[in-house]
């Protein structure tokens, strides 16, 4: 029975890391697997996903109108497996799309997303996720102070900490900081 998977954290735990590994062992053991990624993050180029130690792959791309069961039911080859990263991005009938490859394709689906935003709220594809995912997996980093970050902070170009704004803004270790609850509420001025 395939389950629908989310892996969630905060900016630089390693997400992308843990999909890429994932989907290489399917590969080695002569497995096809599909990997989905957000077309608004283009970080790494439109539909390539890669961590920050080196290691990428291609994968296709959906925005908020792709309708992924019939983009995975129409793979050639059959997936053994079903990767998505920056799964905060997909929209709620997204993820009950993503569901229903798991229960009637027997297709297991793996997400890989953030939790929370720089204001500390679900994102709506995590939401989704965290209600309707099969199975929940926190991957874990640390604040600088070496407790587990749970929280994320956006700076802009000075360095200053943000605490409004547009919920989707791209970008890597020049916008964001993972923190843990204590330090994020003493950056954002609780």
């Amino acid at each position: 029975m395939a389950k629908l998977y989310f892996n969630y954290s905060t900016m630089n735990a390693g997400k992308s890391t843990l999909l890429l590994q994932a989907s290489y062992n399917y590969r080695e053991r002569g497995m096809t697997t599909l990997l989905l990624t957000a077309a608004l993050d283009r970080r790494a180029g439109m539909g390539r996903i890669a961590s920050r130690i080196g290691i990428a792959d291609d994968a296709l791309t959906f925005d908020g109108d792709s309708n992924l069961a019939t983009l995975i039911a129409g793979a050639q080859p059959r997936p053994a497996c079903v990767f998505v990263d920056e799964a905060q991005f997909l929209t709620e009938p997204q993820v009950w799309q993503l569901a229903c490859v798991a229960d009637d394709l027997d297709i297991p689906v793996m997400c890989y997303g953030l939790r929370v935003d720089f204001r500390g709220a679900l994102f709506p594809g995590s939401a989704a996720l965290l209600a309707l995912a099969d199975d929940l997996r926190e991957v874990r980093t640390i604040c600088h102070c070496g407790r587990k970050a749970t929280m994320v902070i956006r700076r802009d170009e000075q360095g200053q900490v943000i605490t409004e704004g547009a919920q989707v803004q791209v970008g890597g270790n020049e916008t964001y900081v993972s923190l843990c609850r204590r330090h994020w509420r003493e950056a954002v001025g609780e």
